[in-house]
C-alpha cells in the first residue's frame, strides 16, 4: 500500500482525465462553513458541509449534505446503521484514510481511500438535480471546487465507492 495521498493538483488532473467538468475557486484559508460561504456568494449552487465520522466499532463514514442541512448525528447513526452512535474521527485517522487535514474534510477525499475502509453517506439533495453544482474543498481548505450531481456519482464510480444516501429532511 502507498502512503503517497492525493492533493489537490493531481485531484483537479485526475478529474479532468476522468472528463468532469468542475470550476475551482482560490481564496484564503476557510475552516468553517459560514467563512467559505463570502467567496462562493455569487456562484451558482450550494457548498457542501462535510463530516468524517467513526462508531464504536471503529467504522469510518464520511457524511456530505448541503451546508445549510439540520444534522442530527444521532438520527444519522440511525440512518447509517452505525453501533454505538456517531463520532468524529481523529484528525490523525483523517488524514492516514483520505489524506486531507480537519477544515479540508470533503467528498474528493476518497480517492485516497484505496482500501474502502470509509463508507460514505451522501444527503440525497447532493445527487437529485437539486441543485446544479455542489462545492467541496479539493483538499486544501484554500480553494472550492464545484461538480454537478452527475459529475459527482461519476467521480465515486471512479474511486469504486458506493454511496449510501440518505434523506435528512
Amino acid at each position: 500500500m502507498s502512503s503517497t495521498k492525493i492533493g489537490q493538483d493531481d485531484l483537479l488532473s485526475k478529474l479532468a482525465e476522468w472528463n468532469i467538468q468542475t470550476e475551482t475557486i482560490e481564496h484564503p484559508q476557510v475552516f468553517t462553513v459560514e467563512q467559505a460561504l463570502p467567496y462562493l456568494e455569487k456562484r451558482e449552487g450550494k457548498f457542501a458541509k462535510n463530516l468524517f465520522l467513526k462508531d464504536k466499532k471503529k467504522r469510518l463514514y464520511l457524511f456530505c449534505a448541503p451546508h445549510d442541512a439540520e444534522i442530527k448525528l444521532n438520527d444519522l447513526a440511525k440512518l447509517v446503521g452505525a453501533t454505538g452512535g456517531l463520532r468524529f474521527a481523529d484528525s490523525s485517522v483523517l488524514e492516514e484514510k483520505l489524506g486531507i487535514q480537519q477544515g479540508s474534510v470533503s467528498v474528493f477525499g476518497i480517492i485516497n481511500d484505496t482500501e474502502n475502509e470509509v463508507k460514505l453517506v451522501l444527503d440525497q439533495h447532493l445527487l437529485d438535480q437539486t441543485y446544479s453544482k455542489i462545492w467541496f474543498h479539493p483538499m486544501v481548505n484554500s480553494a472550492t471546487t464545484s461538480i454537478s450531481p452527475t459529475d459527482l456519482k461519476t467521480f465515486i464510480d471512479h474511486t469504486n465507492h458506493e454511496a449510501l444516501i440518505v434523506d435528512l429532511s
